[in-house]
């Protein structure tokens, strides 16, 4: 993709992501700021910010944890690598701790792909494995979305027991819900 595709596709999925009923109604939204070939995210999180909605991002903790710290716009955030991972972005002030997710109304999630029944194959690492097992047994039920191409929701992907289907899933031609909004 050229920078204008990767601009134009990052404007086409923060318009139909907020236009998702729960990101609507949010007050609090936890997310995370695109890296390498990921869908651009940083249009969205602007876009929330400007709404008065509350985002949270994920800090990548030495366990593969994740603490969380508000972000404040582009300014707020710093290149972090990990080891021999990819680097992430991550917010620069306050810790808040790994359960301040538990506050988020909706939490965005990265995936390689979605598949029919709402299944979300991530990297591997378990962080947000981590994540949504911290939300279950905290009794919080924020929208789960993941954002994606187009081309990355597929029929089917290998789900583990411990696996959550998601909410939705948001791409630059739309929105597929696989549970209403409530």
């Amino acid at each position: 993709m050229t920078a204008d595709d990767l601009r134009e596709t990052s404007a086409a999925l923060a318009g139909r992501a907020l236009e998702l009923p729960q990101l609507a109604r949010a007050g609090t939204v936890a997310a995370y700021v695109s890296v390498g070939s990921e869908p651009g995210t940083l249009t969205l999180l602007d876009a929330l910010r400007a709404r008065g909605v509350r985002v949270l991002l994920p800090v990548l903790l030495p366990d593969n944890d994740l603490d969380w710290g508000a972000y404040e716009g582009e300014h707020s955030l710093a290149r972090v690598q990990h080891g021999g991972r990819m680097a992430l972005f991550e917010p620069t002030g306050e810790r808040l701790g790994p359960d301040a997710v538990t506050t988020a109304d909706a939490v965005l999630l990265p995936g390689l792909a979605v598949d029919a029944r709402g299944m979300r194959l991530g990297r591997g690492g378990g962080s947000y494995d981590r994540v949504l097992a911290r939300l279950e047994r905290a009794g919080a039920h924020p929208a789960l979305v993941v954002l994606l191409y187009d081309s990355e929701v597929v029929g089917l992907v290998p789900a583990e027991p411990h696996d959550r289907p998601v909410d939705a899933v948001v791409t630059p031609a739309g929105v597929r819900r696989f549970r209403p909004a409530s």
